[in-house]
Parts: C-alpha cells; sequence; structure tokens
C-alpha cells in the first residue's frame, strides 16, 4: 500500500504511479476512495458527494452545459507488476497504469487544476468495475443519485491510447443446453448423447455471416462465438446433458431486446432444451451527433473510432447522456502482466482536454 497522501499538485504521471502503487483490486476500493474523498475536499470550487466506495465532484458555475469525466478506481488482480516502475523510454509499467489509473490521475488533475471552466464538470470516481455488473459503482450512483449523473456529454476515460472511441457495443452472454439420456458407451445405441446435440448449434455459428453497420460513421463489427463447451460424465458414459456458452457482441443499432431475439433466431433449427441469458449489458450509441461532441472532437483532434468492447458508456447512455471513450492507456495492454501506459500519452490526454474545457 502506498503511504504517502494523495498529493494533488503532482503532475498526472506521477500521480498514475502513485494510483498504481495504492493497491486497489476490485473489492478492495474503500482506502482509495477515502483518499481521493480527502484531497477533493480541499478544493473550494468543488463540492464532493459519496454514496458507498464512489465519490462524485462537481463544479457549480452556473454554465450552459455540463460534461462528465468518469473513471473506475479498480483493478483486476495484482501479477507481480506493483510496485511501479518508470523506465529510461519514458513507460509506466504496472497494474491499472492503462486500466484506468492513468485516466484517473488526468481526472484528478483536471479536478484540481481548472477551477474556472468553460462547462460545468462532474468528476465520477466509482469501484467494481471489473467484476459482476450488479457491483458497478457507476450503476449504483445511477440507481441512488441519479441527479449527480445529469449532464450533457460525458467522456470515460478509459483507455484509448488517446484516441476517441465512441459509444460501445453489448455484450450478451446466453447457455444453450442440450440433454439426451445417460448410458454406457459399449451400449450407446441404449442412450441419447447430449454433446452430439451440439453440433448443430457449432454448425449455426460456423456459418453466421456477423453484420459490420455504420452508425454515426462509424463501423461496428459484431460478432457471435463460442466462448465454452462443457458436457461429459465419464470416459465410458454416454452424456445426458452439455452446454455452449454463447457471447454476442452486437452493435449499438441494436436494442437488448432485438439482441436476445436474434440470438434466439440463430438458433431456432437447433434442438435446445433450455435457453438460459447468463449475462447482458446493452450497447451504446456513439453521440457523435451531439454539439459538445463536435467541440470535443475538434478539441481534442484526430478521427473517431468505434468502441468494439462493452464501458460504462452505456450506462451514461441510458441515462441520456451521450459519451465516448478517451484516454491515455493502450487497450491491447490492459489486464496483462506487462500492463504499462507511455508517458506523454498521459500528458497528451490531459492537455488536449484542458484545451476543450478552457478554451
Amino acid at each position: 500500500m502506498n503511504d504517502a497522501p494523495l498529493d494533488l499538485s503532482l503532475d498526472a504521471a506521477a500521480l498514475t504511479a502513485w494510483l498504481v502503487d495504492f493497491r486497489s483490486e476490485s473489492g478492495n476500493e474503500k482506502p482509495l476512495a477515502d483518499a481521493i474523498e480527502e484531497a477533493l475536499r480541499t478544493l473550494p470550487h468543488l463540492t464532493v458527494d459519496r454514496h458507498g466506495n464512489n465519490v462524485v465532484a462537481r463544479t457549480n458555475l452556473g454554465r450552459s452545459e455540463r460534461v462528465i469525466l468518469a473513471g473506475h478506481i479498480d483493478t483486476v488482480p495484482i501479477a507481480d507488476n506493483v510496485p511501479s516502475r518508470l523506465d529510461e523510454n519514458g513507460v509506466l509499467w504496472g497494474c491499472g497504469t492503462t486500466d484506468m489509473k492513468s485516466g484517473v490521475a488526468v481526472q484528478l488533475r483536471i479536478a484540481a487544476t481548472v477551477t474556472e471552466s468553460n462547462r460545468d464538470l462532474t468528476f465520477v470516481f466509482y469501484d467494481n468495475e471489473e467484476v459482476a455488473a450488479h457491483l458497478n459503482g457507476l450503476r449504483h450512483v445511477a440507481e441512488a443519485h441519479p441527479d449527480w449523473l445529469e449532464g450533457d456529454f460525458a467522456v470515460l476515460l478509459e483507455g484509448t491510447y488517446a484516441e476517441v472511441e465512441g459509444g460501445c457495443q453489448g455484450t450478451l452472454r446466453v447457455h444453450l443446453r442440450t440433454t439426451g439420456e445417460r448410458a454406457h458407451s459399449a451400449r450407446s445405441w441404449m442412450g441419447s448423447n447430449a454433446i452430439h446435440k451440439t453440433a448443430p448449434i457449432l454448425a449455426a455459428l460456423a456459418a453466421y455471416e456477423p453484420r459490420r453497420p455504420v452508425i454515426d460513421g462509424l463501423e461496428f463489427r459484431e460478432g457471435l462465438n463460442a466462448v465454452r463447451i462443457e458436457g461429459g460424465v465419464a470416459n465410458n458414459v454416454i452424456p445426458d446433458a452439455a452446454q455452449v456458452t454463447v457471447n454476442f457482441r452486437y452493435a449499438p443499432d441494436r436494442s437488448e431486446a432485438e439482441a436476445i431475439a436474434h440470438v434466439r433466431e440463430v438458433f431456432a433449427d437447433c434442438d435446445i432444451a433450455e435457453f438460459v441469458i447468463d449475462d447482458h449489458s446493452g450497447a451504446a450509441m456513439p453521440g457523435l451527433s451531439h454539439p459538445a461532441a463536435a467541440t470535443f472532437m475538434a478539441a481534442v483532434g484526430g478521427i473517431a473510432k468505434p468502441k468494439f468492447g462493452w464501458t460504462d458508456v452505456a450506462r451514461f447512455s441510458a441515462l441520456g447522456v451521450p459519451a465516448v471513450n478517451y484516454g491515455p492507456g493502450d487497450p491491447l495492454f490492459a489486464h496483462k502482466r506487462d500492463e504499462h501506459v507511455e508517458v506523454d500519452k498521459i500528458h497528451h490526454t490531459e492537455e488536449r482536454l484542458r484545451a476543450w474545457l478552457t478554451a
């Protein structure tokens, strides 16, 4: 654990290192939430609220528009990659550098130093993003205090390698279960093989042609894939049960109900005993047509890309707040033992956000 107090006068790279060294795996975020709350309460231009281990700080400058900057403070379990290490090439290594303590450090720097922004600002620091959806802190804040998350536009500082990624795909996970009848494998005709019944499911997946819809100028790529298959009793037993777990990553022009209906349709001709929805999080539209998004894009530069994974921009979208992903970390290294972030990307992200919020 990092024993040094949270010092908001540090630059964003040094803040990232401090945050990485302050362990906060999912479920153990309270000490970090305490430190963030204590530091933010010293800033007179912010009103600070807390719900559980989620901290929300807001300016109240009477501006005509409110922008939300959000980030989760938890990480996946440490993989012998803490404390952080800064190498001679300006690369900071450690758990959470990309996902997403570098983004949180940028939030903290903006919160501490942009006192007269051209828009009112809301900063959200939340817990339990890396685990089951029902534990997600942003979800809890949205349910308990939706007024804390009111805004015109939101930026989630998830790692995007300092490029704007609009919206996000939805993710649906279902269990497709088949049944049969047990028998001795020497007398297989006396039973019915549940594993064999998964063959049409796998064939349908192999033949599936995913869509590539263009939304707000961004091309999304859907995917329907088996991610797990289970079955079998013993090496001399015909199995009476099997299960294929399927993950559907779908574009934001589908609703949750439409996504479920589509998956049911794909497997309509298969002999499935049970269709069980295991997990489902809806998609989010890119929101790039919003006026605030246009000024944001002009300030940060570059060309927007689609977000192929799922992020909490979907929660903002559900609240009627258009949102994008924009953060310094490289998402290709999230959750990896060699997770790292380039210091230049941290400073670049902060500078672009500062230009947008002070121009």
